[in-house]
């Protein structure tokens, strides 16, 4: 995709915990409507993942009219933000990015989470509703989790012993170098993210590789293979009343540890049920869908945000 200069974005920074932290702003279309919700982006982590996961959704929402600012941070530990050698646990990206929306965005949101980063905006909603906030207007959710995945536990002891034993070792070390291979990057791609194999391209690969060069950026990428999000959220996700969308790809893959594999209807079906404000829908793609299905996937947030009158 060819980038328009026009939706370039502003490079801004500001300090977290004494973490310095970038993020990239693109302003509203229109600035007349600048008081409308922002959408507050969260990126998935991954080896050489970052906030420019999103630039594809970013020039293709400005391209279709989505009038809206646009915060997109990168998480502590990626991208451009300090990466301290530390265990990161969904709370303490949520407390970032609580702290991002209330000092810097100090508007409402909807917020697009990615993946298995749901966990992020799970426990970014529970920070909100103990302050008493109102901040989170919308809630779209892009491929995320099977259903199985997100109300099955992982033990904290496994956690914490696969951290110890494997991540945080020379053996993780080894395993980085190994891990940011172009060749496995594209690879794992392949098997695990992109329905068609030939979406996995030049710009993808570049992409990650860069990302990648940085190997302090393993301890978070370890920190999510460790399964430090792995909780059983069933009530909590019973109990979320903000408006949501669930965006899933027809060719959506995920097996939970028991070994259940879901089919992406039944996926829509589950969060439909088992979410409390939650609708669904399904575009081609598997389960990198803002870049791999750009188009589509900034048609039904568009709607849904506009259904809303956000």
């Amino acid at each position: 995709m060819v980038y328009n200069p026009e939706f370039v974005p502003e490079k801004k920074s500001y300090t977290w915990q004494g973490y310095q932290c970038l993020y990239e702003y693109y302003p509203g279309i229109n600035p007349i409507n600048n008081n409308e919700s922002a959408l507050l982006l969260i990126h998935p982590i991954g080896v050489g993942l970052s906030g420019k996961f999103w630039h594809r959704f970013c020039q293709e929402g400005r391209k279709k009219g989505l009038n809206h600012d646009i915060y997109n941070p990168d998480l502590i530990g990626c991208g451009n933000s300090q990466m301290p050698r530390l265990a990161y646990y969904p709370e303490d990206w949520a407390a970032q990015v609580n702290c991002f929306l209330h000092n810097i965005i100090e508007k409402p949101v909807i917020i697009l989470v990615q993946g298995a980063l749901l966990p992020v905006a799970i426990a970014l909603i529970q920070l909100q509703k103990n302050s008493n906030s109102n901040l989170i207007k919308g809630l779209i959710l892009s491929g995320p989790p099977a259903w199985r995945v997100m109300t099955e536990p992982r033990s904290e002891q496994q956690q914490k012993l696969t951290w110890n034993l494997f991540f945080d070792s020379p053996i993780g070390n080894l395993f980085w170098l190994y891990a940011r291979r172009r060749q496995f990057i594209e690879s794992f791609s392949i098997r695990q993210l992109f329905a068609k194999a030939e979406d996995v391209d030049q710009n993808w690969l570049d992409l990650l590789e860069q990302g990648a060069k940085n190997d302090n950026s393993r301890y978070a990428v370890y920190s999510f293979l460790a399964g430090f999000w792995r909780q059983n959220y069933t009530d909590i996700m019973a109990e979320i009343s903000i408006p949501t969308l669930a965006v899933f790809g027809t060719t959506a893959s995920s097996i939970s540890r028991s070994g259940f594999s879901e089919t992406p209807e039944q996926r829509c079906q589950l969060y439909e049920t088992g979410w409390k404000n939650c609708q669904s829908a399904m575009i081609s793609g598997r389960n990198v869908l803002p870049y791999e299905s750009t188009a589509e996937f900034v048609e039904v947030v568009g709607k849904f945000i506009n259904d809303l009158g956000l």
